[in-house]
């Protein structure tokens, strides 16, 4: 699929044929085996590897300003995105928007289960990529009628990203969403998500908003 972004003031049009999903790429180890042990307790099945590699369909990417999603029990999460197109790398923001009930049977449905949105601008991967360390991630969502901060981290926290490439077997047409962050005060629903990268080195910032249509679950 053709997916257009905006890219240095330009429009580019880059087919995407792959969309990989990273998940549990964080690089304390310690931190990673303490949520998966959460997980477990609550009848989540731990994974077969750390990191791991979920294929989804191309199809979930999308730019709109709203998904819909089946019942109330889904979540989003800020995560860096990937894009290798032509030769060149290009550094988005993405949502992986996870079917939270359907993970306690099994995760790579709950994956596949909503759709994956993705910001409308990318920047140069070979601009950023000495000083990935420093880009800031974070995420608020609307609860009870106000925003809060609900994610908030540096790439730091996150394996370097040209090692998820290696692992990922990153090659053109591929789009990859890199892992994130705890959820500040629990994992949870919620009905608005913003969502934004910034870079203290050039002052540059990426911005993802999206609304969830919770659609009713009809027996």
């Amino acid at each position: 699929m053709n997916v257009a972004f905006s890219f240095d003031n330009s429009r580019i049009d880059l087919e995407i044929s792959a969309v990989v999903l990273a998940g549990w790429t964080g690089r304390n180890m310690a931190a990673v085996q303490h949520h998966i042990d959460e997980l477990a307790a609550i009848g989540i099945a731990p994974p077969s590897q750390v990191p791991l590699y979920y294929r989804v369909s191309q199809t979930l990417l999308t730019q709109a300003e709203s998904i819909d999603v089946l019942g109330h029990g889904t979540s989003g999460e800020v995560e860096p995105l990937l894009v290798q197109a032509k030769g060149r790398t290009y550094f988005g923001l993405a949502s992986d928007h996870t079917d939270r009930d359907l993970e306690r049977h099994s995760v790579a449905a709950s994956k596949q289960a909503c759709a994956k949105p993705v910001s409308t601008d990318l920047w140069d991967f070979e601009a950023i990529k000495d000083h990935l360390d420093d880009i800031t991630l974070r995420c608020w969502i609307e609860e009870d009628g106000r925003e809060v901060l609900y994610q908030d981290g540096t790439l730091a926290g996150i394996r370097p990203l040209a090692q998820l490439c290696d692992g990922a077997g990153f090659t053109d047409g591929t789009a990859m969403l890199c892992g994130t962050f705890a959820a500040i005060g629990g994992v949870r629903p919620a009905g608005r998500y913003r969502m934004e990268v910034s870079d203290p080195t050039n002052g540059k910032a990426i911005a993802l908003s999206y609304v969830v249509v919770a659609l009713p679950i009809i027996s």
